[in-house]
């Protein structure tokens, strides 16, 4: 039997690490596509901070991307099945800011440093 830390079909939430201090602020929310030997597939969409008004804003387009988990370069939250991707937004809250699809849930990423 084959144990994996990601399954396909599992929702992420993937921090890009930034390496810069002014390097924008990636991040993607999708679905496990595949995952091998430290290599993860997943399909969703890019978030990015506008640097106008330090918002993070959803890019349309769905994308597929390949990233090693390893590397030290991501990292990976796992989210409940439950969470909607769709309706998935960031939110200020005071000083946090949290990812929410609207419902109860929340992940509060303020640890990570946004600005």
């Amino acid at each position: 039997m084959h144990n994996s830390i990601l399954n396909p079909g599992e929702k992420i939430h993937v921090i890009h690490r930034r390496h810069f201090e002014h390097e924008p602020h990636r991040h993607f929310v999708g679905l496990v596509n595949e995952y091998e030997d430290g290599v993860l597939r997943m399909t969703g969409h890019v978030f990015a901070v506008d640097s106008a008004t330090f918002q993070f804003v959803r890019r349309p387009e769905v994308r597929t991307r390949v990233v090693s988990v390893v590397s030290g370069e991501v990292i990976i939250n796992v989210l409940p099945a439950s969470v909607d991707l769709a309706k998935v937004a960031y939110r200020l809250e005071g000083a946090s800011v949290r990812v929410t699809d609207g419902s109860e849930w929340h992940l509060d990423i303020s640890e990570v440093g946004w600005r």
